[in-house]
């Protein structure tokens, strides 16, 4: 589950390991790039981590970064 924190969306995922972490990564780049909204994230072997919030705005968490979120999850339900 996504959890906001300090004006930031904040959600982990853990896959089976670093090629499916990181054909996960790859779709939600393509994703993120479509929708122009990228992520700060971080990838460690199978373990990713999202930081969202939107610059634009302040650096606060806007329906644009809920909106990511809703796809990131959409995405992550494939490889779950």
């Amino acid at each position: 589950m996504w959890k906001e924190e300090n004006n930031r969306l904040k959600r982990e995922f853990q896959f089976k390991d670093f090629s499916q972490a990181f054909a996960f990564m790859t779709e939600v780049a393509i994703a993120a790039e479509r929708m122009q909204h990228h992520p700060e994230w971080t990838n460690v072997w199978n373990t990713v981590r999202f930081s969202l919030r939107t610059h634009d705005a302040g650096n606060t968490v806007t329906d644009r970064d809920r909106k990511l979120a809703m796809r990131i999850d959409e995405i992550a339900d494939r490889y779950l």
